[in-house]
């Protein structure tokens, strides 16, 4: 039997950094970085982020409510929020925009951020087309929005990715276990999430460090 100590990993909150400096650029979101950058300069007063779980659309947004002084708000909150006060800073960020569930609060945010000249930053997994909304005036507004997205990762993203992750958990990564990760499941944002939370979570149930010996251990059937 081993004699291995064993620690309980308990359930702690680890920060991640939505500073610009800490933002890493590379292909698959130059498109979404120089849009956020290029504002006011915008082709419209409201656009869609779009891109999957994890790919950088909250880190992009809090960019954007720092430069423009936007507020953020979630879509599924929209019902019950004092939308002329949201309104109230001339910019806000809508967040999960895809989930809504009240597309005449929705209606009613697009209209007055119009009167109002303010400018709408709406984050989403799926394209406006395919949000939940049946209103026909709804409908056509989304479906006019500028959309820009953010693409899977490429490998240096993926490693990066998890470097960045790793260092918010204040967790050191070797390179060695970094590109043994990256080859080894999918290659996604919020697989590698997932894999820098399991990761620090396991080697501090064992009391083992982090190494590539140990992500072995855990990640040689998931390529």
């Amino acid at each position: 039997m081993s004699s291995r100590p064993r620690q309980l990993a308990l359930a702690l909150d680890h920060a991640e950094s939505y500073a610009r400096e800490d933002f890493l650029s590379g292909r698959c979101n130059k498109d979404a970085l120089a849009l956020i950058e290029s504002w006011p300069d915008w082709p419209a007063s409201a656009i869609a982020l779009i891109g999957p779980e994890g790919s950088g659309k909250t880190h992009l947004a809090t960019i954007w409510a720092a430069m423009a002084g936007a507020r953020v708000v979630s879509a599924h909150a929209l019902g019950g929020t004092d939308l002329r006060s949201a309104l109230a800073t001339g910019a806000l960020v809508i967040e999960d925009a895809g989930a809504t569930d009240d597309e005449r609060a929705l209606f009613h945010l697009i209209n007055l951020a119009r009167e109002e000249a303010a400018f709408l930053l709406f984050t989403a997994r799926t394209m406006p087309s395919l949000w939940p909304v049946a209103i026909p005036d709804v409908m056509s507004r989304l479906r006019a929005l500028p959309v820009v997205t953010l693409e899977a990762p490429d490998d240096a993203m993926l490693r990066g990715v998890m470097v960045k992750l790793a260092a918010d958990r204040q967790l050191a990564l070797d390179e060695t276990v970094v590109r043994y990760l990256s080859t080894h499941i999918e290659r996604s944002f919020a697989a590698a999430r997932s894999a820098v939370i399991a990761l620090d979570k396991e080697a501090l149930r064992q009391g083992r460090p982090p190494s590539r010996a140990l992500a072995a251990e855990m990640f040689r059937d998931s390529a």
